[in-house]
């Protein structure tokens, strides 16, 4: 009896809901822009999340690199003065390397030797724009890195400067299509490199491609690409996550010494945890959620109202419908639940229309700005929450006031 009296109640609200097609089209809409607006921003924030755990978690949570500062304005005495870290050279990064040697570390010294570098292989070049960086043997694993074909770096390529690279994935795709590029020859400002081993897919970060790039040997790389003030990045993996902490304080210590700080000095120089990188950048996108809330509350509070008026002028326009149910003997629970359910199917089509709308929207920006895209399940949920929220919001009143009406007052309106 109860399913029957639900499927009826069903029936009459598309009933109702054709009649006022036009009306009930501009409240579906109101609802969806706001849906649009929260499932919008959270797909966004969801892809962004996504591609920074992908991008930087492969890291590791248990490494952390020495570089330099950025500019850092510190207040001395009242007055901000700028502090420049001075550049890690490579007798720093050297005499670190052989003065650390705390227990279950790996120490990888690495430079940017130029990102605008032209790479050659027989009659075909690349336009100038790779990425070429000079690494010893730890590098790799450091960072996080895996070879697809070939190897990756040993002790021996290392001491002895051979003339060896590991290439990224799009030089599969590009320079080397259709071709096996193991110990094939390419060439960098005239010398010749063996390729022994391709990089796993990385993807692009922020609009970045992480796969066009070359890696060479560090001394290599330091007799062709000759600026001045080249900055080294220091790499340590610690392999039990444990001792992390006093690993970190240890090598805090230990190039405090090579660059002979005073103990009352401040260090000049910076240690980054790949995992508060990650946290820090994910820390960002929780403004964004909140953003995303704030825009879709108001938008959702003014199709809060849109939706209770199309209601009550529903009841008015329908009063004396109202009055011939109850003259048949419907009870006020029959007329607040026919109405309460057309509240809630209005509802619900704007929501489903704001979900498809938010995640196509979300969809286009993660594609546009190279995220990696992922299906917002939390935001989908936090849609369907929302938009079944409204409608209840905005049923309940018109649903009792129907139920109210006096049936023989109800008959007698026209």
């Amino acid at each position: 009896m109860m399913l029957k009296l639900f499927k009826e109640n069903i029936r009459i609200a598309f009933g109702s809901i054709k009649t006022q097609i036009l009306r009930t089209i501009l409240t579906v809409l109101i609802i969806a822009i706001g849906i649009t607006a929260l499932v919008g921003i959270l797909t966004v924030v969801t892809a962004l999340e996504n591609t920074v755990s992908t991008n930087f978690a492969s890291m590791g949570a248990n490494t952390f690199n020495i570089n330099q500062y950025e500019n850092n304005v510190r207040n001395r005495g009242g007055n901000e003065r700028e502090i420049i870290n001075p550049i890690i050279s490579y007798p720093e990064a050297v005499a670190f390397k052989n003065k650390y040697k705390y227990p279950f570390t790996e120490t990888s010294l690495s430079f940017t030797a130029t990102s605008k570098a032209e790479v050659k292989y027989l009659d075909t070049k690349t336009d100038p724009e790779i990425t070429i960086v000079g690494v010893d043997e730890h590098f790799i694993s450091n960072s996080g890195l895996e070879t697809t074909s070939g190897r990756s770096f040993n002790q021996f390529d290392i001491d002895n400067n051979t003339y060896s690279c590991v290439v990224g994935s799009d030089f599969e795709k590009g320079l080397l299509k259709d071709v096996n590029p193991i110990d094939k020859i390419i060439s960098i400002r005239g010398a010749r490199f063996k390729i022994i081993g391709v990089l796993k897919e990385k993807g692009s970060t922020f609009g970045n491609s992480q796969d066009l790039r070359v890696l060479i040997p560090i001394q290599v790389a330091r007799s062709l690409f000759t600026a001045p003030n080249i900055n080294y990045t220091i790499s340590v993996m610690v392999s039990k996550k444990e001792v992390l902490d006093e690993a970190i304080d240890n090598a805090t210590s230990t190039m405090r010494r090579v660059r002979k700080l005073s103990p009352v000095r401040d260090n000049n120089f910076g240690i980054g945890r790949s995992d508060d990188l990650i946290n820090r950048i994910l820390g960002i996108t929780k403004y964004l959620g909140w953003a995303s809330w704030i825009i879709s509350i108001i938008t959702i509070l003014g199709s809060s109202i849109a939706l209770m008026n199309i209601m009550i002028v529903s009841v008015t326009e329908r009063t004396r419908e109202i009055g011939v149910r109850k003259a048949l003997g419907a009870t006020k629970v029959t007329i607040s639940v026919q109405f309460f359910i057309e509240t809630l199917l209005i509802g619900q089509i704007g929501g489903l229309v704001g979900i498809v709308l938010g995640i196509l929207v979300g969809f286009a920006f993660a594609s546009a700005m190279s995220f990696a895209f992922v299906i917002p399940w939390m935001a989908i949920f936090a849609a369907f929450a929302t938009s079944f929220a409204v409608a209840i919001v905005s049923g309940l009143y018109p649903a009792i006031k129907a139920s109210k009406l006096d049936p023989i007052e109800a008959l007698r309106y026209e």
